[in-house]
């Protein structure tokens, strides 16, 4: 007892390992109650015996181990982590449970197992069980039968893989134990319910006695398949839904959406038979031999190995020569007979392996057709049709052709007979138009032959292609035929039986079956795959109308619907009926004057017409009777070009509202055509051609007016045809149209003598290649060297352009039928193109003596054979797919013993590859695999030349075709390092670019997973970096469920690369942005570009790319994604650069091993054809392209972008070391677009990307061109925005150091802008070192350089003083005295005000609006290109206007100046503060004198500003504007109570702007955020939408509050309210109308309560807004006219209480913008009334008087106002204008105020130059003083502050000089330089109330999370003096951004006279030393 003590203090797991038994049983059943505990599955307990597993169910106690089995039956069911125990454990079961004695072991054994299976671990429990097969214990193979068996009937053939039990099954059947027998069968009783048939072929072999015996026991099985009854644990809905139907009621219930298990082919559980060995070794000479009898041996002998139902794969090129030759010359048909069954043995047995063959085999039994007897036409029927199933239909479709013209009848009729049968086979997807096109045609030769049986078998394929793709896709090729023989078609397609249609023999009903294919159709290549249940596709699909794309053709209009079609053949009508059909719809006197010889009857005859046009229904229209009437004498030979072009308008009008048919079009035609080069009918005959061409399609069209126009001689017509047909190309698109036709004519056109034809013709050519690409330069290589030149030069333009998105003739079909109809043309579109080049057939040039010198044993007569080979094909140029038997020979030389005959092969390859085109698919099994093997070559060339072959195939093939079938694992298997290697590189390079691959691509997995472990160390290199590439497409899981076959020693390290590969697997590239239906044009011409945004579509479809060769696959790549995001790419790139393990980026020039590392990084993560592209040798334009491309996918694709930015720019670095400008304007034009987008991203370079970029960078700013260093320097300053100034600094310092002059003096340049903008921080690493590496160059040889250097220390100079020349050491005396004028120079040009101050990152991170303040600085050179915003913003605008007058003169930096638009519109960042900006303090000791502003009176509530009502009030007021709806309907709440109180209301007077603004700005709020936030409940933006509008209607129905509002006010609020009333959103929120109907009173309180001059001057200036900003809605201006109408229909009663000078002063500002001319031609007339109107009743009211009121204008000779008023007297009864003596009374004042006009302009454009200003404020300064009472505020009105303020310093200056007083202190300026621009003036003369502004900022404030309880210090406003009177037009935003300044102005000065009473510095020296010593106290404390 003393053990068991011992043992049971143990814990659990080391009971479970005791060597004491009933410790080990004590232990098993205690974890057997833990595990029953533990209910969380992820418990780290679990893993405590995830060791011990194995020995639980491996006990050697039969009693411990049944408990341990319990409890690893648990453990398996409930731990997370048991998965990683199946392998041994399962093995464990199998060899020591198995073979227990005890029925409950076993079963628990078992249940392990099947557990196992549950947590989906089937393939590992599978693979132990069959291992267990093979165990000598007889009990543990039973035991494993069952549990399989077991395994089957629980789980279903979806889960077990039955392929590897079936293979082992007739093995069991064999066993002498008879309890192996009888399970054995009873496993192949549950196969059967499963798979049925299929079964049967594998057990063949097994006694006959058991077959039987199977037989009988499979018929009594049940026909309805079995279910699945257990499920995985990712099938837990499955599983809940089958249990609901078991309580529902069991079978009964539907189970239509359980997928059922997948249908298995008998030819994948077959094991493949090798018979090429097996032929008899005199078979090549026997079938060669004389006598009949020998050749029918080793037929025979052939036949017998052919019936094997799978055969290995190998070389059957020999043998299927020899069979072919038999059945194309033998003449013995016995002999014939039985080749052909050989060859379609080959072909059952191959299946898709025989496909390489099928090209060769299918022309000769086609030709053998012609034998008539029964035997051998059925035999080659089979043989036929077996090798059709290898194939496609595309791949054979012009062998089938060429012989559908034969002259025999046979074959006629049995290439029909075959083409039906093969039909059957096909479904909507694998017969698509492109072959329906090819096809037809020929079948309706057919149709019309003269043998009967040749027609019955064209009508019996037509009526099976009918049956399978629907008629509506058949109809339009039928168009032709009579009804007799369209019923004979539809006869035969009735009688048609796909199959599958019928029962599915033993396979439990056809319902069953067509379920999985429906979802699932089989793959297009392998139609045999499986022989039933997929057929059944077709069955599924052509149930009714399959699609319902639109039928077209080349020749007939697309996009009609059926009852459309039959108008194309619509009959001509008699003249006389056409009268009577035209009279029932036209008026009596229309119809009679139409032919009157008067033209004003015609045309009032023809506005008759046109009515009756325009209100007729479509359905009631007549077209043709209308038509044919505006033909009527004179018809098109109408003289009159007025009723000439209303005849042409109609004929557009018909086209396009009736049902127009080619039959009317034909009558119309002829006359457009005359009159499309008419000056006056011109653009009408064109609109008429657009509308015809709409009705009756473009190719019609086209092709009827070209022909016409080239038969009249009239040149002009011949030119403007063309152009209005390259017009219409891009309107239409380029579908259907009839090129070979128009080649013709283009042709003609470009050989005519006028010039204008001529560049029509080119321009033509032009738009046609946007669509072709360089296929159409083909046809014109024949035309003279110069035309060829223009022609290649209009190329060239088109050249990286897209062609646009088809608009017209789209819609016919509506958007679904438009989708498929893109989706067909997306498949055949680019075939179409190809088709076009004239190819030619060389297989009958490639003779038999060619093919044999390919063959002989001289290398020398190879080497002919091949150069007469390469001699044809380049003479050819563009080759057809046959090509006799040269695919075999060639191959043979690809092998050949003599290296230089594989070059020359491999170079004739790929000139068969540009000749041939797509149809080079077809030749990929038989001769690009081929290639493939000669990437294996020990030779490094071979292996090169055989890559770039292989890409110039797969550039013309895609990629699909290379990776269907086991071809490329084959390649894979052989054990050769090099070609491993080099394909899978290939591979690696290929596999990202693709979207989908085949799924034969995971046959190669188990060659990937051997190429890890190579013992060649740069295979398995590839083989890693193939690895994500192959998971990207197959998936992780996958690719680890095929390790499960690999040694246990290979399977850990091959994990581990995959969990490694999973980490960087590649994103597939995105399907092209034109999926949509209605995104695709009919045209298919291109893309639909993107997503969000501008989306760049880089390629077209099909071939109408501009590439030479595009492709399907090219149209694949480029639609998608251009770069792929890597997960953690470029951190690895980063990681990599660190260890060494690749190159580091740091080179004087770059050598070829930076760029070949560049090429393989870019490789994983750029798309291929951008990689070529990108790094085209030859081709620079192809470089330009790609950059072009890059950045119109910026936008869209930034995270890519950003992903690849280190690989982009050091792809421009390289590029900054060629000579090439056009590619590095383009890459410099890419880099301002680059940072731009990555500031806004907040995206900041890291040292990796900018150490590798930047100095190189750095290089091109001392390049010779001034436009290339000017654009570098405006990237280094868009720089500092994503990395650090004073790292850039660094960059800069190295780049002085260069021997290039230019470079060196930019980069001083550079330095000082740094500095200037910066400050002395940016200098690193300090500003000693860094000035005194500077201040050498002042001494350089080069001018530049030195001036350069002493600019920059100048600038230094401005910023830190003299403490300059302690920080840059000792200089000679030369320099330092150079340095010291300079100083003294730049201190004379300093304005004197303090310098600039610095701008810090607040500023910097800015919109970049505004200009630099140093006209040499380039930091804040170029305005960013933000997108602006969609709602057009009147505040902004009004700014932006301000921006640009205030740019005009010398800039001011705004250091306090707020930007308005990022506080206002930025709602969501209310707790982020911008950083406080850091600013040079030295002014501060300097005293300010305030300006007096020249203002009228503040109002007297401003006194009180700070008492609590007032206080009170701005409060609520600042909550009005709040982001938050609830505290803004509650502030409004308070105010409207104050409002509808009329004793409270006073209190509101001084408030109204303020509350106005605030209002506003909410509605601002609401438009742009509130309404657009879907998460926000439109009932709550409802409500306060009403708040705002009640209030408003409180405040405008009190006329006194009313009339407060100024007129920036009131302009914003008109904006703010017909704003809300156009948008459209608020009519779907309930109740939206009334909402609308309340704000349109509102207006209408607005315009009658407020101050009438204020308003009128508001809506004038708002409507001249909205007539200048382009995006403005029509509807906007039409509302603002509205309101001036109404205000116009006041006039009379407002008329005295009008301040007319402002209106008319803005009137004149209106017809400045608008000059009469300029008015006219807007699209509306109602401007110009309106303002006719205006001034007309303005005249009629006031008489002459008004000419009184136009002191407000400048230069008023030159106003157009005026002018315009004395017109209106002139020819009106007004009162009289002021007699003549009077007139020429103020024309003497007029002119003597001329010539002093004249003096002031003179002395004021000397101020206003660099170089005479001094002169000219001396002589402003002599004129002052000799006239006292000259008047200069006219010439100082339209100046800026800063100019007057400088004006009147300058003339103190001069004042002080004169007087002795020297200079006045540069502190003593009336404002400083972040003062006011002339958008600060005071505004119309109203009162400027720096009140509203405040509060406004207490808006802001608030907004941002500010206190604004804090009251301010300043004292009481003083009027603040201002040069300016003039008003100008500005809003309140403008008002508020203007007095901030102000306000801080008015501050400091109150600050000024508290602490000191002397005015003067200098009369009180001591108190100035106590204001400086106060001043830094306060300055000190605030910086703490």
């Amino acid at each position: 007892m003393g053990d068991d003590s011992e043992w049971m203090k143990l814990p659990i797991d080391q009971k479970c390992e005791h060597k004491v038994w009933k410790a080990r049983l004590n232990g098993y059943e205690e974890a057997l109650k833990l595990f029953q505990r533990i209910e969380d599955e992820k418990s780290p307990e679990w893993g405590k015996y995830l060791g011990l597993l194995k020995k639980f169910v491996t006990e050697s106690n039969a009693v411990a181990q049944l408990k341990g089995l319990e409890a690893a039956l648990v453990y398996v069911e409930s731990a997370h982590v048991a998965g990683k125990t199946s392998g041994e454990v399962v093995s464990g079961v199998v060899n020591k449970v198995f073979n227990q004695p005890k029925a409950r072991a076993k079963e628990l054994g078992s249940d392990i197992c099947l557990m196992y299976i549950e947590i989906e671990k089937a393939e590992v429990v599978q693979e132990e069980l069959i291992k267990g097969l093979d165990n000598k214990n007889p009990k543990i193979v039973v035991t494993c039968i069952e549990t399989l068996r077991k395994a089957l009937s629980e789980f279903g053939s979806k889960i077990i893989t039955l392929k590897p039990v079936v293979k082992i099954l007739p093995k069991q059947f064999e066993s002498r134990e008879k309890a192996v027998r009888d399970e054995a069968k009873q496993l192949a009783i549950e196969i059967y319910k499963w798979i049925r048939d299929a079964l049967r072929p594998p057990l063949q072999g097994i006694n006959s006695v058991q077959l039987k015996e199977l037989e009988e026991e499979w018929v009594k099985l049940p026909t309805t398949p079995p279910k699945q009854s257990r499920f995985l644990r990712s099938q837990q809905a499955l599983k809940a839904k089958f249990e609901q139907q078991q309580a529902a009621g069991g079978d009964e219930v539907d189970d239509n959406d359980d997928e059922p298990a997948p249908q298995v082919d008998p030819y994948e559980l077959l094991e493949p038979v090798e018979i090429l060995s097996k032929l008899p070794k005199d078979f090549y000479d026997k079938i060669e031999a004389k006598k009949w009898q020998e050749r029918k041996e080793a037929l025979e002998a052939v036949e017998t190995l052919a019936k094997n139902p799978k055969l290995e794969n190998g070389d059957y090129g020999d043998l299927v020569r020899a069979l072919r030759k038999v059945v194309g010359k033998d003449a013995n048909v016995m002999l014939v007979t039985l080749a052909a069954k050989c060859l379609a043995g080959l072909a059952a047995g191959l299946r898709k392996k025989f496909g390489t063959y099928a090209g060769h085999v299918v022309p000769t039994i086609l030709e053998k057709f012609k034998e008539k007897k029964p035997q051998v036409v059925q035999a080659l029927q089979e043989a036929i049709d077996a090798v059709f199933l290898t194939t496609t239909l595309q791949n054979i479709s012009e062998d089938v052709l060429a012989v559908m013209d034969n002259k025999n009848p046979s074959i006629k009729q049995q290439a029909s007979l075959f083409l039906a049968r093969s039909f059957r086979h096909c479904t909507q997807a694998t017969l698509p138009k492109s072959m329906l096109k090819a096809f037809c045609p020929a079948f309706l030769k057919q149709v019309n032959d003269s043998a009967p049986e040749v027609r019955d078998a064209a009508y019996e394929a037509l009526g099976t292609a009918m049956k399978v793709v629907g008629e509506k896709a058949v109809n339009p090729f039928l168009a032709d035929l009579d009804k007799l023989k369209l019923d004979k078609i539809k006869e035969s397609a009735d009688k048609v039986e796909l199959p599958g249609k019928k029962g599915g023999g033993g396979s439990g009903g056809a319902e069953k079956k067509e379920k999985p294919v429906a979802k699932a159709p089989p793959p297009t290549e392998a139609p045999a795959k499986s022989s039933g249940p997929p057929k059944k596709a077709l069955a599924a699909k052509s149930g009714g109308p399959p699609k319902k794309g639109k039928p077209a053709s080349a020749t007939s209009a697309k996009g009609k619907k059926g009852p459309e079609i039959k108008e194309f053949i619509e009959t001509e009508l008699s003249i006389e009926v056409c009268e009577e059909k035209s009279a029932t719809v036209l008026p009596a006197s229309c119809m009679q004057l139409l032919d009157s010889a008067n033209w004003k009857d015609r045309l009032s005859s023809m506005e008759e017409f046109q009515k009756a046009v325009e209100q007729m229904d479509k359905s009631e229209m007549p077209c043709q009777a209308l038509v044919r009437m505006l033909a009527k004498k004179p018809g098109w030979k109408e003289t009159n070009f007025q009723v000439m072009q209303m005849k042409l308008h109609i004929v557009g009008l018909i086209a396009q509202k009736g049902s127009f048919s080619k039959t009317s079009a034909l009558v119309v035609l002829d006359g457009l055509v005359d009159k499309v080069g008419d000056v006056k009918c011109g653009a009408k005959a064109k609109e008429g051609l657009t509308a015809t061409a709409e009705a009756c399609s473009l190719p019609w069209t086209a092709e009827q007016v070209v022909s016409m126009v080239f038969a009249q001689k009239n040149p002009k017509n011949q030119a403007e045809t063309l152009n209005w047909l390259a017009n219409a190309m891009k309107e239409f698109g380029f579908a259907g149209i009839n090129v070979k036709a128009f080649i013709n004519n283009v042709k003609t056109a470009l050989g005519a003598t006028n010039p204008a034809v001529r560049t029509a013709a080119i321009t033509l050519l032009g738009v046609m290649y946007l669509y072709m690409g360089a296929p159409l330069r083909m046809f014109f290589e024949d035309e003279k060297p110069a035309l060829l030149k223009q022609i290649d030069d209009e190329f060239e333009k088109m050249q990286g352009q897209s062609p646009p998105a088809a608009f017209r003739g789209v819609k016919k079909g509506g958007a679904e039928e438009d989708g498929e109809e893109a989706e067909e043309q997306e498949e055949d579109g680019g075939g179409d193109i190809m088709d076009l080049l004239p190819r030619t057939d060389i297989s009958d040039r490639i003779s038999q003596d060619m093919v044999d010198k390919m063959g002989d044993k001289n290398w020398k007569t190879r080497r002919e054979g091949l150069e007469e080979v390469a001699a044809v094909i380049s003479e050819a140029k563009f080759i057809q797919a046959s090509i006799g038997e040269l695919p075999m020979a060639l191959k043979g030389r690809l092998t050949d013993s003599n290296k230089i005959l594989v070059l020359q092969t491999l170079t004739i390859l790929q000139q068969i590859a540009i000749a041939m085109g797509p149809a080079l698919k077809q030749h990929i099994k038989s001769l690009g695999m081929p290639i493939i093997t000669v990437l294996g070559d020990s030779k490094t060339n071979v292996r090169a030349a055989a890559m770039t072959t292989l890409q110039a195939w797969v550039e013309q093939t895609g990629m699909k075709d290379w990776l269907e079938g086991e071809d490329l694992s084959e390649e894979l298997k052989r054990e050769n390092p090099f070609l491993r290697q080099e394909v899978l590189g290939w591979l690696a390079e290929k596999l990202p670019t693709m979207r989908t691959v085949p799924s034969d691509l995971s046959l190669c997995l188990p060659y990937l997973y051997a190429c890890l472990e190579d013992r060649n160390g740069d295979v398995r290199k590839k083989a890693q970096d193939a690895l994500p590439t192959f998971m990207m497409h197959l998936g992780y899981e996958k690719m680890l469920k095929a390790t499960a076959k690999l040694k246990p020693a290979s399977k850990e390290p091959v994990s581990a690369l995959l969990e490694k590969a999973r980490a960087v697997m590649p994103a597939k590239p995105a399907p092209p942005p034109g999926k949509a239906g209605g995104a695709k044009s009919v045209s298919g011409g291109a893309s639909a570009a993107k997503s969000g945004g501008s989306t760049y579509t880089s390629g077209v479809l099909g071939k109408k790319a501009p590439a030479p060769k595009a492709n399907a696959k090219d149209e694949e790549d480029r639609s998608g994604v251009i770069f792929i995001l890597v997960p953690n790419g470029k951190e690895q790139r980063i990681k990599e650069e660190k260890g060494l393990k690749v190159l580091k980026w740091n080179f004087q020039t770059p050598r070829d091993e930076y760029v070949d590392q560049l090429k393989t990084q870019m490789s994983t993560c750029f798309a291929k054809w951008l990689q070529d592209e990108l790094f085209h040798a030859t081709d620079f334009q192809r470089q330009v392209k790609a950059i072009g491309i890059m950045g119109d996918r910026l936008e869209d694709e930034l995270e890519g972008t950003i992903s690849c930015l280190d690989l982009i720019l050091k792809w421009f670095t390289l590029r900054f070391f060629e000579t090439n400008s056009t590619v590095l304007m383009k890459v410099l034009e890419y880099l301002k677009l680059l940072f731009p987008m990555l500031s806004r991203e907040n995206y900041h370079l890291n040292e990796y990307e900018a150490s590798s970029f930047i100095p190189y960078l750095i290089l091109k700013v001392g390049e010779s061109k001034d436009v290339v260093r000017k654009d570098v320097r405006a990237i280094l300053t868009m720089l500092c925005k994503v990395y650090p100034a004073s790292k850039v600094f660094v960059f800069l310092m190295d780049g002085t150091k260069s021997k290039n002059s230019k470079q060196r003096a930019e980069c001083l340049e550079e330095l000082g802008c740094l500095i200037e903008n910066y400050g002395m921080n940016v200098c690193q690493p300090t500003p000693a070192k860094s000035l005194k590496e500077i201040a050498v160059h002042i001494g350089d040889r080069d001018n530049s350089v030195r001036n350069a250097a002493l600019n920059t220390v100048v600038a230094v100079y401005n910023v830190c003083g003299d403490q300059v020349y302690k920080l840059i050491g000792n200089l000679s005396e030369k320099e330092m005295s150079m340095l010291e004028e300079r100083v003294k120079r730049s201190a004379k040009k300093t304005p004197a005000a303090a310098p600039a101050p610095i701008r810090q990152a607040a500023e910097r991170e800015r919109s970049q609006r505004e200009h630099p303040s140093n006209p040499n600085a380039t930091f804040m050179r170029k305005p960013s290109q933000q997108p602006q915003e969609e709602v057009p913003n009147k505040l902004k605008q009004a700014r932006t206007q301000n921006t640009e007058r205030e740019h005009s003169h010398p800039s001011i930096p705004k250091e306090f100046q707020l930007d308005l638009d990022m506080i206002e519109n930025d709602h969501t960042r209310v707790s982020e503060l911008p950083d406080l900006v850091q600013h040079r303090l030295d002014e501060l000791l300097e005293p300010i004198m305030m300006p007096e502003p020249k203002i009228r009176s503040v109002s007297p509530h401003f006194d009180d500003l700070h008492n609590s009502t007032a206080s009170t009030i701005n409060f609520v007021i600042s909550q009005v504007a709040s982001g938050d709806m609830n505290t803004s309907i509650q502030a409004l709440a308070q105010i409207d109570e104050v409002l509808r109180q009329e004793d409270k209301a006073e209190a509101m007077s001084g408030h109204i702007d303020q509350f106005l603004i605030a209002t506003f700005m909410q509605l601002r709020l609401i438009y742009n955020t509130h309404m657009a936030d879907d998460r926000l409940d439109k009932k709550d933006i409802f409500k306060l939408y009403s708040c705002i509008i009640g209030n408003m209607l409180s405040l405008f129905n009190m006329e006194s509050l009313a009339r407060e509002a100024s007129m920036g006010v009131l302009k914003d609020l008109m904006h703010g309210l017909i704003t809300l009333m156009l948008d459209a959103r608020v009519e779907d929120i309930e109740d939206g109308q009334q909402l609308i109907r309340s704000v349109n009173l509102l207006v209408v309180k607005v315009l009658e309560k407020s101050d009438q001059t204020n308003i009128l001057s508001a809506l004038l200036v708002l409507l001249q807004d909205s007539l200048t900003t382009s995006s403005g809605s029509p509807m906007f201006s039409e509302l603002v006219m509205k309101c001036l109408w109404r205000m116009i229909r006041f006039l009379p009663e407002t008329i005295n209480s009008i301040n007319l000078d402002r209106i008319l002063l803005d009137v004149h500002n209106f017809m400045k913008v608008f000059p009469k001319e300029k008015l006219k031609q807007l699209k509306s007339d109602v401007p110009h009334r309106t303002m006719k109107t205006l001034l007309h009743t303005l005249c009629k009211l006031t008489g002459s008087k008004i000419l009184d009121h136009l002191s407000m204008i400048e230069n008023r000779n030159d106003s157009e106002l005026e002018a315009h008023l004395r017109r209106i007297f002139k020819h009106s009864n007004f009162p009289g204008i002021k007699s003549d003596r009077g007139t020429e009374k103020g024309q003497d004042d007029r002119m003597s105020k001329a010539k002093v006009s004249d003096i002031l302009s003179e002395i004021f454009k000397k101020i206003g130059s660099k170089e005479n200003t001094k002169e000219g404020l001396t002589e402003l300064y002599e004129y002052k003083q000799k006239y006292s009472d000259a008047d200069l505020e006219p010439f100082l009105r339209n100046t800026s502050q800063f100019f007057q303020s400088y004006v009147e310093r300058g003339l103190r200056v001069i004042e002080s000089e004169r007087e002795g007083k020297g200079r006045i202190q540069p502190s003593s300026t009336g404002i400083p330089q972040h003062g006011l621009d002339s958008g600060s003036a005071p505004l119309n003369g109203e009162e400027m109330k720096p009140a509203v502004y405040y509060e406004r900022l207490k808006i802001l404030r608030q907004r941002q999370g500010l206190e604004n309880n804090r009251e301010g210090d300043s004292g009481p406003t003083r009027p603040i003096t201002s040069l300016l009177s003039k008003p100008s037009v500005a809003s309140s935003t403008d008002m508020l951004q203007s007095k901030l300044s102000q306000l801080k102005e008015s501050r400091e000065s109150h600050l000024q006279q508290e602490q000191s009473h002397s005015p003067t510095r200098s009369s009180s020296p001591s108190a100035n030393l106590d204001d400086l010593k106060k001043r830094l106290e306060r300055i000190k404390s605030k910086r703490q």
